[in-house]
């Protein structure tokens, strides 16, 4: 290998991805987070932040589901291996949608400002063991009573 490549292939960038989980495999968090750390350390890369971004309902149905959990997760890995890593999301059965961009607008110490892995792990452990369990920030819309009249 002659050096020009060997300095194309050491390149890295930070990328952020906006990885959608179904309702469904939420109750399998623990094992997502360990699949997601994964992938992404298999290709050389470095997780710098993860958190959970949100939990709503999806614009219109995927995969038979009407909501989803967002995990945001900041990266830095070799340019070279974004495809591969994009290709193991997915291959994943648990995650629904997977978008994964650059990041240039933010530094490194921004990114890990928002880190939130520790809360994320708290929550996938209380999934594990109450599967059931609806987070506290998920509030059921509000409803209308028919009974009720108009003032106006």
């Amino acid at each position: 290998m002659n050096m020009a490549n060997a300095t194309i292939d050491a390149r890295t960038s930070n990328y952020e991805a906006m990885i959608l989980i179904g309702q469904g495999a939420a109750a399998q968090l623990p094992e997502i987070l360990t699949l997601i750390r994964q992938n992404i350390e298999r290709q050389g890369g470095r997780i710098i932040a993860m958190k959970k971004w949100d939990e709503r309902r999806l614009a219109y149905e995927i995969d038979k589901q009407k909501r989803a959990l967002y995990i945001l997760c900041y990266f830095n890995v070799p340019n070279t291996s974004l495809g591969h890593i994009e290709r193991g999301f997915n291959l994943a059965e648990q995650i629904m949608r997977v978008l994964i961009t650059k990041v240039e607008h933010l530094s490194e110490d921004e990114m890990r400002a928002a880190d939130a892995m520790k809360d994320l792990e708290a929550e996938a452990k209380l999934r594990a063991t109450q599967p059931n369990l609806v987070p506290a920030n998920i509030t059921a819309p509000p409803t209308i009573d028919p009974n009720i009249e108009d003032e106006d």
